[in-house]
């Protein structure tokens, strides 16, 4: 009998293989797909030679990770680069506000009414932000908080809606760049907490920048994969779970699938009916003939480029997509361009672009011609580049990935408590009423990103409920 089996080799459930085999106990991976990979996956999607990131791209989470970090992983292939900028947020005049490594570097770039309230309002927190990573990372509370005051002084700053926390800014430029902050994670800028997490996303950048792994998000789950290998672990693909009884006998379960799946899977029934799930997006994956022909020179050397003329504009197409059930006219669009510091994804001179915008859940449209009419009032002519593109709607993630119910690629809304407390308003949100079954996707705390924190949250339930078995 194996001491855990864990259904789903995306980066959380590889990393709660590899927490456990760290610690002597027996581990398989049972994945439906023919690679491992989940949310990290590269693949060849438009023509020969175009190495794409069917999801995750940039990384500020992955490289900040307490998990990844506590790793080897970069003895097993994963390098991290860093573009020259980590963000950058254009504006059809021709210019950008910036997200840098330099805190005086992004101040300076939202002008000066804005640079020192900028300042004030990252500084206190960066020197601390390891401390501060690991216990926001780890909510709710699976250790004690190892900098409990700093906690608490960012949770006031964060956790009104990121509406209040950008009354610190006078000028549109600092406004729409916080905004698009918040948009990574789908969220409605008036939501409970969404302060936090357009000041996660900014401290991680000024930490440790926004990389890209080199050759693809791919080596990320490779190196997972490796290592566990390497601790004694098994992963077997092409294999799909469609019930327990599908899985050898093993003392606990972990899956790093969307609560749904799980509750079919182990028969808990109704057990997560009220889990909501989020908006889909529509994403689109281009070889280009060429560099993105970025009117502002800043977004030309940025690794990840946000689309939004303002805030307004931003918080217009949010609503759009979660609350009034359509497409976005002007949707706000995230796009990461990997050559600018990884050239190898693609054929000399060429160039690989991913970018998506987001749509109601299951909207099965095609928003092709919005995302490219948004590009091109800051790119103009970049429709002439492009030599081939390959688009997915929510229902062609939802088919590519079951964890991404409705093609939400968050794995559940990030809206209300459920930010705080998913999949269940439980202290033990990785546990289920099955003794032997635990959940570790994104589904569960600190949320959605390619950072293996909830499947290194959810291995310490799992050991601990090993180990008083063995005792």
């Amino acid at each position: 009998m194996l001491d855990a089996v864990v259904v789903g080799a995306g980066p959380n459930g590889l990393t709660a293989a590899v927490e456990l085999a760290r610690r002597g106990f027996s581990v398989a991976v049972f994945e439906a797909r023919d690679t491992v990979g989940g949310g990290a996956r590269t693949e060849e999607l438009t023509l020969p030679g175009f190495r794409h990131d069917p999801c995750s791209a940039a990384h500020p989470l992955g490289i900040n990770s307490p998990a990844f970090r506590a790793l080897p992983l970069e003895r097993y292939g994963l390098e991290w680069l860093q573009p020259e900028l980590p963000m950058a947020h254009p504006f059809t005049d021709g210019t950008a506000a910036v997200l840098s490594r330099s805190v005086a570097e992004t101040a300076a770039s939202f002008g000066a009414r804005d640079a020192g309230a900028y300042r004030r309002l990252v500084e206190p927190f960066l020197p601390k932000w390891d401390s501060l990573a690991r216990d926001f990372m780890s909510l709710p509370l699976t250790a004690l908080p190892r900098d409990p005051v700093t906690l608490a002084r960012f949770g006031l700053v964060g956790l009104p809606p990121s509406t209040w926390l950008m009354r610190r800014f006078r000028d549109e430029r600092a406004k729409a760049l916080f905004s698009g902050l918040v948009a990574h994670v789908m969220a409605p800028l008036s939501g409970f907490a969404t302060g936090a997490i357009g000041l996660v996303f900014a401290l991680a950048a000024h930490a440790r920048g926004w990389p890209v792994a080199r050759g693809g998000s791919q080596s990320i789950s490779d190196a997972l994969a490796a290592y566990l290998k390497d601790l004694g672990g098994t992963v077997h693909t092409d294999y799909e779970v469609k019930r327990l009884d599908d899985l050898p006998p093993a003392r606990a379960y972990v899956f790093d699938t969307s609560p749904t799946a799980l509750a079919r899977i182990a028969g808990l029934g109704r057990y997560y009916d009220g889990y909501r799930y989020g908006p889909g997006v529509f994403k689109v994956d281009y070889a280009l003939d060429g560099p993105v022909p970025w009117t502002a020179p800043e977004a030309r050397v940025a690794g990840t480029v946000q689309i939004g003329a303002s805030s307004a504009e931003i918080g217009t197409a949010l609503r759009a997509a979660s609350r009034e059930g359509r497409a976005p006219d002007k949707p706000f669009m995230i796009t990461v361009q990997p050559g600018v510091v990884d050239p190898d994804r693609a054929p000399e001179g060429k160039q690989v672009f991913w970018a998506y915008g987001h749509v109601p859940s299951g909207w099965d449209g095609d928003l092709t011609d919005a995302l490219e009419r948004q590009l091109e009032r800051f790119a103009p002519g970049f429709r002439d580049r492009v030599l081939a593109r390959a688009t997915a709607g929510p229902p062609e993630l939802a088919a590519r990935n079951p964890n991404y119910v409705g093609g939400d690629i968050g794995s559940g809304a990030v809206t209300g408590l459920q930010i705080l407390l998913r999949p269940k308003l439980s202290l033990s949100p990785y546990g289920t009423p099955h003794p032997a079954v635990f959940i570790c996707s994104s589904a569960t705390p600190p949320g959605p990103g390619v950072h293996g924190m909830s499947g290194h949250n959810a291995a310490k339930a799992v050991w601990r409920r090993l180990r008083q078995q063995q005792a």
